[in-house]
């Protein structure tokens, strides 16, 4: 299999991620149906964050059971940077736009003065409701999980096991069409309709990654990548993880929440077998 078609490949795992968006702009969705949304995303989040642990500590336990002390050391390093730069870097971001929204409720007072309300709303960020907020935090840290993903199809492809190659395409482009509903989640909660624009930016940001991913991994090998990576989405899908179980409480429904919680998280793991049944 040539490259191109294995990059085409890679990015057609990337672009199934479109599969699960459209059901952002449903319309007269319940109360229980949008909560439901809600915790189905996050049952596929909790997943997906055992998913990206799992791929950021294998090649640490790998130098270690190898006894490879030094490589251990610089990749467990990473890990735990890498982790805590996907992690807090959300955090500031949430306080820095909690203080926007401080500064944007408070107007100069004076002769000739503008209130800063005027310039704050020029930021297409301040325009985004809450729950199309959180929809982009997870678009990003799906986007930064699906580029590890891509970089383990290209590592494949560049090793010569095309077969593998193919079987990690298939499974984690089922993978992705399942986080098309992990990104539409906060958004169907708070009955939120986002445009079709929108949809398309996000699913970009959450698939287009697999893309690139394959493209770097076919031309570089790298377990120092990977760990990188893989630990950062780790770190950002926890993040937004906390925040949606804030979502599905403050909505209710808790047997219902539980539920699908779980469903979710079965979901991940039935497309992740695809994967597994490779020898992965």
């Amino acid at each position: 299999m040539s490259t191109a078609q294995i990059l085409l490949l890679g990015a057609i795992a990337g672009a199934t991620i479109f599969l699960g968006l459209p059901i952002g702009r449903l319309r007269g969705l319940s109360p229980a149906a949008r909560v439901g949304l809600s915790a189905l995303a996050t049952g596929i989040l909790i997943f997906l964050l055992w998913d990206v642990l799992t791929g950021a500590v294998d090649p640490i336990e790998g130098a270690l059971n190898e006894r490879h002390w030094g490589q251990f050391a610089w990749l467990a390093a990473l890990g735990l940077v890498g982790f805590a730069l996907g992690l807090m870097s959300l955090v500031y971001y949430a306080e820095w736009m909690r203080r926007r929204a401080q500064v944007r409720a408070t107007p100069l007072v004076g002769p000739g003065a503008a209130a800063i309300d005027e310039f704050a709303h020029r930021h297409w960020i301040d325009r985004m409701s809450p729950g199309s907020q959180l929809a982009l935090l997870i678009a990003i840290g799906i986007g930064v999980h699906n580029f590890g993903e891509g970089l383990a199809i290209g590592q494949a492809a560049s090793a010569g096991e095309i077969s593998l190659a193919v079987i990690l395409i298939v499974g984690f482009g089922l993978h992705n069409a399942t986080e098309g509903f992990g990104i539409c989640g906060p958004m169907s909660a708070e009955g939120t309709r986002p445009s079709w624009r929108y949809l398309i930016v996000l699913g970009l940001i959450g698939g287009a990654p697999t893309f690139f991913g394959t493209l770097i991994g076919q031309a570089w090998t790298s377990d120092a990548l990977s760990v990188v990576f893989f630990a950062v989405a780790a770190g950002s899908i926890l993040y937004v993880v906390q925040e949606l179980f804030a979502v599905n409480r403050r909505y209710g429904h808790p047997t219902l929440v539980m539920w699908l919680v779980f469903a979710g998280i079965a979901l991940g793991f039935a497309t992740d077998f695809v994967v597994t049944a490779a020898g992965v």
